[in-house]
């Protein structure tokens, strides 16, 4: 963080919470069940087959949980940085546009993504800091996502066969040359622009709140990022 942006405001995912809790109690468990067996004669039950399994799913969970950054996003004065388990991404607030909730056309109704949408003003910029490692990550990992907004622009199943496959070549408007995972990012930027306005996505597993309170949030941010973080520093 930068010096002059020790105040900032940390959000924390939800999916990212109780997970020392949930592996204790799954540990617990387990072992209770465990000695409990080695203490009688009789052969293990249905019911005890079913909680072991449940408090080793509960193990595994919550080991899962605890690899999760403990803050998933932080917004300081000067940008927003997206903490992922494998890197981080930033976009400085002066790249900021605005976010909103992004929504694909069904018929004559329109569905909303479970995300909050970022619509950058210089994707070059944004793309100059992005690791390939945790480009290659949000790929596969939002590619559900995109394909929601996908589908609904697809006719009769036929679709462009450009938005499926992501290529591995990339040259912004600008005319930087961009290869490997960093271009397949870009790629997916451009087709998720084209179809839903927006550049990059937040998913709601990765926010404390409900997307549209969190986007609004962004949206204050970017108005008067001083007054924002003082207020929600209180």
């Amino acid at each position: 963080m930068d010096k002059n942006d020790r105040n900032h405001v940390k959000y924390r995912a939800q999916g990212a919470r109780n997970g020392i809790e949930i592996l204790i109690v799954g540990a617990i468990g387990l072992v209770l069940i465990m000695g409990f067996n080695l203490l009688r004669p009789d052969k293990i039950s249905i019911v005890e087959v079913f909680l072991v399994s449940a408090c080793i799913g509960a193990i595994f969970i919550g080991f899962l949980k605890t690899q999760e950054p403990f803050y998933s996003l932080i917004l300081s004065e000067s940008k927003l940085i997206y903490q992922h388990k494998y890197g981080a991404w930033h976009l400085f607030q002066s790249n900021f546009r605005y976010s909103g909730i992004p929504k694909v056309e069904d018929g004559v109704e329109y569905i909303e993504l479970n995300t909050v949408g970022i619509k950058v003003n210089d994707i070059d910029e944004f793309l100059a800091s992005l690791s390939p490692r945790i480009a290659g990550k949000l790929l596969i990992e939002q590619r559900h996502l995109f394909m929601q907004a996908v589908q609904k622009h697809c006719k009769n199943g036929h679709c462009p066969s450009e938005w499926l496959i992501e290529d591995t070549q990339y040259i912004s408007q600008r005319g930087i040359s961009y290869n490997g995972l960093i271009a397949m990012f870009a790629n997916r930027t451009k087709y998720l622009q084209l179809l839903t306005g927006y550049d990059l996505l937040l998913p709601a597993s990765v926010l404390d709140r409900d997307i549209w309170a969190f986007s609004a949030n962004l949206n204050k941010w970017k108005q008067n990022p001083s007054q924002f973080i003082a207020t929600q520093s209180k």
